[in-house]
């Protein structure tokens, strides 16, 4: 007979351990928040604990400064200095550009100016249109095709066609700069983890500091223009590539090594004829992203010179034309879906190996290589005969801006009451209460908090990453920007959880709710930010409040769509269990699937403050008084130094926020043991 113990007996002492473990967790965490209450109502002899001395600030604004200047006018490598360098790569990036902006817009011109004369006309609006829908048949069929064509004519018919084009031409630099010099870093990250770990926080910071804030540099370095535009976008765009071909050459099969180095691959053989081949699936998505990414761009590009779909969304956003600035965000989003879809198919086309038949001639090879060009010549010719088949006629037209912006005055002048009553109420009851709570805090006592968060939720090394993150937002005189931005931010996300996480639940349970819900939020995910000013300015004018519903209305989305993935992600087979064991609906919902979606909605949390973040910056155009403004105001005034460490104060909330979470979200999954 074995003497083993039943396994009920062996786990409670286990069980015992972790009840234990956790209420001394609860105790641990009263006693923390009883101790920053009390330091924070009778610590008031420690002035300097509630508002840092200004001599012991870093000049960091002044350091950056000096930097920027020796760079721009004494920095130089041999014979040349870092000006020459960085106006060479302006001129190499250029040249390309040129020549996308002459086939798709301008046309090929001799000579500058009002005196150019045009040799060679542009791709016709009906060649453009043809080539994307037989790029669309060739990636994905039929169905495809007729989407792509539906976009892009979209654009001719609302009359965006000039701008589009131009924006297109900076997204065809961009996006494959941005795509080769990510897998670069990818690959060589892949290979040493020491530049890997020097490389991660430098991709961090590249995708939490504010665009705003490295523009003024980028117009020192390399001038105002299409190309300083295309080197901000590349730095947005670049790090997701960077990281998705660090992670897909990872996932390659170890066999598939192997096995190269059996048949004696070199390194660099056994990179790009195995590793890279084997992971262009996953790549693919990475030049998703980066397309994405720099097609969100576009209007914060064109300040600085981009023009295009983003220089119309900025003009409009300045005199408060909300029809024209729809169409143009609209176009933008038309666009995207359009580029989105067709490299989504060609991620899928690259997934499936597909073998030449033998014999075939150049033709049959190059059926649509021939059938692109076939509709140059041909649309070029009928172009000579008639001009409106060249450029859309502009009588055939149609606009929708006098609608929406007549919209907006009929809302205004029916429910003007309601809405002022809604704005004051929630400004006097929760806005202004909760700003000035965080005002209130000492910056030592939160500083102390978030240090105890992090040791709780993964030890000492996330406590002293976060805790020096935060001493260096006060360190640098930004602590009192940071609550506001904080308070902003945290109210936003919140509305944005209250209203994302139920719509993510009803959409879970609901397949065709899903499908129609998706479509929103994927409008809402590629509607650039800037056309979410323009109703809620002409609605409650500038002020916080008017922040706060914009950025809500763009940071809804992610929560909506990781409640969906967590309660999706739920194995089926516990599901089932549960409902054998008699679980009425409500019951499996709250104990069993949200409970097991919780890490997926903890990030879904993640990327709502994120994206919150990154909206907060742009509100700043609509009177916010947070680091966004800073931002703002640096890049009006080309105060480097200002604008880089309000920047990077953003940044480090960012951080902050996001290793607390994933840490969180980590714990929870060894909780619930989906591990």
């Amino acid at each position: 007979m074995s003497t083993q113990a039943p396994p009920f007996e062996v786990n409670v002492p286990a069980r015992h351990r972790e009840q234990a473990a956790s209420n001394r967790g609860k105790v641990l965490w009263a006693l923390a928040i009883v101790a920053f209450v009390l330091f924070w109502q009778f610590g008031d002899q420690f002035k300097w604990a509630f508002d840092y001395p200004k001599a012991w600030q870093i000049p960091a604004q002044r350091w950056i400064g000096n930097a920027m200047k020796w760079l721009v006018n004494s920095a130089s490598f041999g014979l040349f200095t870092f000006t020459d360098m960085t106006r060479f790569i302006a001129w190499v990036l250029n040249k390309p550009y040129e020549l996308a902006l002459s086939l798709l817009s301008t046309g090929f011109l001799s000579g500058q100016g009002s005196t150019a004369v045009e040799i060679l006309p542009p791709l016709s609006w009906l060649a453009v249109i043809a080539i994307v829908g037989l790029m669309g048949y060739h990636a994905g069929g039929r169905k495809l095709a007729l989407i792509v064509v539906a976009c892009f004519g979209f654009l001719a018919v609302f009359g965006q066609w000039t701008s589009s084009m131009v924006t297109l031409a900076s997204i065809l630099i961009a996006a494959p700069v941005g795509v080769v010099g990510g897998v670069l870093l990818g690959i060589a990250a892949y290979r040493s983890p020491a530049f890997e770990r020097t490389l991660t926080p430098v991709l961090d910071l590249m995708q939490t500091i504010p665009v705003f804030a490295y523009l003024v540099p980028i117009l020192f370095l390399f001038g105002f223009g299409p190309t300083a535009a295309v080197v901000a976008t590349l730095i947005y765009a670049m790090p997701p590539m960077t990281r998705v071909t660090t992670l897909a050459l990872r996932s390659v099969p170890s066999e598939y090594l192997d096995l190269g180095k059996m048949i004696g691959c070199t390194r660099r053989q056994l990179t790009w004829r195995v590793l890279v081949p084997a992971a262009k699936d996953s790549l693919m998505v990475g030049v998703n992203q980066v397309i994405m990414l720099s097609l969100n761009m576009v209007i914060i590009a064109s300040m600085i010179g981009a023009g295009g779909l983003g220089f119309d969304v900025l003009a409009a956003l300045r005199r408060l034309d909300i029809g024209a600035g729809l169409e143009a965000g609209i176009a933008i989003v038309a666009l995207a879906v359009a580029l989105d879809r067709l490299s989504q198919a060609y991620a899928v086309k690259a997934g499936k190996t597909e073998t030449a038949r033998p014999g075939t001639g150049f033709v049959q090879r190059h059926p649509y290589s021939l059938a692109a060009l076939a509709i140059v010549l041909v649309t070029g010719v009928l172009g000579l005969v008639s001009p409106a088949l060249q450029r859309y006629p502009e009588a055939l037209q149609i606009s929708t801006g006098g609608f929406f912006s007549e919209l907006v005055r009929w809302i205004n002048v029916n429910f003007f009451d309601v809405l002022e009553t809604v704005k004051n109420a929630l400004l006097l009851n929760v806005l202004v209460p909760f700003k000035r709570l965080l005002g209130s805090f000492p910056w030592l006592g939160v500083i102390a908090l978030l240090a105890f968060a992090g040791w709780r939720l993964a030890g000492w090394r996330l406590a002293f990453t976060v805790a020096a993150l935060a001493f260096l937002v006060a360190a640098t005189g930004q602590w009192e920007k940071a609550m506001i931005t904080v308070y902003l931010c945290g109210i936003s996300v919140v509305i944005a959880s209250l209203i994302g996480i139920p719509v993510g639940i009803l959409a879970a349970e609901r397949e065709k709710l899903w499908r129609w819900v998706q479509v929103v939020i994927d409008t809402l995910q590629t509607l650039p930010s800037f056309v979410y000013l323009m109703p809620v300015v002409m609605l409650f004018r500038v002020g916080d409040f008017t922040a706060l519903i914009a950025i809500v209305a763009y940071a809804v989305a992610p929560a909506i769509r990781y409640t969906v993935l967590g309660l999706h992600k739920v194995d089926p087979r516990l599901i089932e269990a549960s409902r054998a064991m008699g679980c009425t609906r409500w019951q499996l919902l709250t104990k069993v699937k949200l409970k097991l979606a919780l890490p997926e909605i903890m990030l879904g949390l993640n990327q709502t403050i994120m994206f919150a973040l990154s909206m907060l910056v742009i509100t700043a155009l609509v009177g916010t008084r947070d680091l966004g403004q800073e931002v703002y105001i640096a890049l009006t005034k080309a105060d480097t130094g200002r604008g880089l460490v309000a920047g990077l104060a953003v940044a480090f909330i960012a951080i902050i926020a996001d290793r607390l979470i994933a840490a969180g979200a980590a714990r929870a999954k060894v909780r619930l043991g989906i591990a």
